[in-house]
């Protein structure tokens, strides 16, 4: 085994077999921290997004919170029962995407699949962030190395999911389920303590908070719904159950939407929790994040200093950056399904050696990179890019589910209709709200920022109709029509590349002569009069039954004269010609940048001249194998 693939078996682990796929496939409980641990975590901020827009009128608009709040909640819960639906009504995944595929055809299915695909590249990257902003507050000194450590953890996370989907499940289900428990354990004991009199404000509860927008009559709706917007980052993630129902166990729909059910009444309670008990204690949401809104309700609930506070605190981190790991889940699983269809590259749809698809996973881990990178891992203004994309397939895919329950009344039976028609009533309530949040976000961050979003968006739908348009012109064009028989060639004239007299020349002329051309020639390029002339004296000397033609090259270049000397052999387009080359085969990656430049440059070449065939001839030097190799040759 080569060090690399010694290194990829350490991080990795062992490959497993496609028949072991069914052995991937995700319990509920292990389902619950794959797939939710982003709807879960942005309790961690929602809440605080709500605060901070408010406060921007004043301290006296910080009693809408309350509306703003119960506006979020009915939301997400109507968000959740149309994902259910979805599940049982789409169990192959894809989510918006097979959705709007079925109800509104390709455009609209790719203007969703470009949605998601950006969004989840930003939630790796709020997320991630986000997780580190949790660390440095505790750690000042590490604030400077806020971007070396959030790519740290993109790396791990990119190993771990590389590791496979059950693997990956099970070390993050603990942070998952520990804040969880965390986070209700704190409504527990803020409650015993708002009981007995003993629960404190927050420690910004004094803070002085200064009108910075205009407010009044239009303005201050518009702020609320501002305000409502920011909020709705409590809904992120919660499509990507609908987007991996077959990584569920059997019966996969009915998991998967048990699951969902499960992860929306968690994502309410937690919401509504952190919400209540931060108006309660007069929690104010600082600008720069730090103390954050749920830190200064841990801090009143635990009392701070003390134990559970910094586990609080720790688990809080933990899940702000495992909630990257939803994006992980469905990023790969969404890309896999638009490759199938030829909107991505086919590479996309391969599963690697742990059945996960490989190939995506370390595409988002890599975009999501450059976007943390590229803005220098501001938390501020990556969360202006944040939700216009998961708020864009929301729309589509509810109203897609819309189209689906009318269609479907006009083909089922009476008793069913009643069911349908409700389902068709939650779809096209989710539909009216998340179109109207998508509204306002457009309106209050495109200035911010969220036109890149937007763009990436646009670049990504156009990226996609052209690799499908790509794929259908070659497969238009390599169609066999099977009422013609194949013609051969007419005549079949053979190349021998040859630089020097060595084994691998040798091996080269037997291997042609044994395909039986029409025409067999040698062919060397003269760069060097001294050299060509010992190789032409040595050819003479071995008394091969091939001739050999030397070029002439008064520029020493290589590939032009041998181009025109191929070019000149085919005499009708019916002839071929075959170039063979002789290769090393070596044995170290250093050792390929000493040996074979000139023949790929050949190769790469030769591929684009119609009627000619390349074939490489291989001699494995002793760095691959200690076994001596044999020669073909037979005098």
């Amino acid at each position: 085994m080569s060090a690399i693939g010694a290194v990829k078996r350490v991080m990795v682990g062992r490959p497993l077999r496609s028949g072991q796929l069914h052995e991937t496939l995700l319990p509920k409980w292990l389902a619950l921290p794959v797939f939710c641990s982003d709807p879960i975590s942005s309790v961690a901020y929602a809440t605080e997004q709500i605060v901070l827009v408010l406060a921007l009128g004043g301290a006296a608009y910080l009693h809408y919170a309350w509306w703003v709040a119960a506006a979020v909640t009915v939301l997400l819960v109507v968000v959740v029962l149309s994902y259910r639906q979805t599940c049982h009504a789409y169990p192959n995944g894809g989510g918006a995407f097979a959705v709007s595929m079925a109800n509104f055809g390709p455009t609209s299915a790719l203007i969703a699949a470009a949605a998601l695909l950006v969004d989840y590249v930003m939630t790796v990257a709020v997320s991630v962030v986000s997780g580190v902003l949790a660390i440095t507050s505790a750690a000042p000194s590490l604030s400077t190395h806020t971007e070396a450590l959030s790519v740290t953890f993109v790396g791990l996370l990119l190993v771990a999911n590389l590791r496979g989907v059950r693997e990956s499940g099970r070390a993050f289900a603990v942070p998952t389920y520990a804040f969880v428990g965390l986070t209700l354990l704190m409504f527990g004991f803020a409650a015993v303590r708002a009981l007995t009199g003993a629960l404190p404000d927050a420690v910004t509860a004094q803070q002085t908070v200064h009108r910075t927008v205009q407010v009044g009559g239009l303005a201050t709706m518009l702020l609320v719904l501002r305000a409502f917007a920011s909020g709705c980052t409590a809904l992120t993630g919660v499509e990507a159950i609908s987007n991996g129902v077959p990584s569920f166990r059997k019966p996969k729909s009915r998991n998967a939407a048990a699951t969902l059910a499960i992860m929306g009444v968690l994502a309410v309670t937690m919401f509504v929790g952190v919400t209540v008990l931060a108006l309660h204690v007069h929690a104010h949401a600082e600008p720069d994040g730090s103390p954050s809104v749920i830190s200064q309700v841990a801090a009143v609930s635990f009392g701070h200093p003390s134990l559970l506070y910094y586990a609080f605190q720790s688990a809080t981190a933990a899940i702000l950056i495992l909630a990257a790991n939803t994006a992980f889940t469905g990023f790969p699983v969404l890309s896999s399904i638009l490759a199938q269809d030829r909107y991505l590259p086919r590479q996309l749809h391969n599963r690697g050696d742990k059945l996960v698809f490989s190939n995506g996973i370390i595409l988002l881990a890599t975009a999501a990179v450059a976007l943390i990178l590229g803005f220098h891992a501001s938390l501020d203004h990556l969360l202006q890019l944040y939700i216009i994309g998961v708020f864009t397939s929301f729309t589509l895919s509810q109203a897609g589910m819309v189209r689906h329950w009318t269609r479907r009344l006009r083909e089922v039976r009476t008793e069913e209709r009643p069911r349908i028609r409700w389902a068709r009533v939650v779809n096209a309530v989710g539909a009216a709200f998340t179109g109207l949040v998508l509204i306002v976000v457009i309106a209050s961050k495109v200035r911010h920022g969220a036109w890149i979003a937007i763009l990436a968006m646009v670049m990504m739908f156009a990226l996609m109709r052209a690799i499908r348009r790509h794929y259908d012109a070659v497969s238009r064009e390599l169609d066999v029509n099977v009422t013609e028989r194949p013609m051969l060639p007419a005549r079949n004239h053979a190349v021998i590349l040859v630089s020097r007299m060595h084994l691998p020349t040798v091996r080269a002329v037997a291997y042609a002569r044994a395909t039986r051309p029409s025409t067999l020639v040698a062919l060397t390029v003269d760069l060097d009069e001294s050299d060509t002339q010992r190789l032409v004296t040595l050819w003479q000397d071995a008394d091969l039954p091939v001739p050999l033609v030397v070029l002439d090259s008064p520029y020493r270049e290589i590939i032009r004269p041998v181009l025109d000397y191929v070019r000149s052999l085919r005499e009708s387009p019916r002839d071929v010609v075959t170039v063979f080359i002789p290769e090393y085969v070596v044995g170290h990656w250093w050792e390929q940048l000493l040996h074979n430049q000139s023949a790929l440059r050949l190769k790469a070449r030769l591929l684009f001249e119609p009627g000619v065939m390349v074939t490489s001839v291989p001699w494995q030097l002793h760095s691959t194998t200690s076994a001596p190799q044999p020669t073909l040759m037979s005098r």
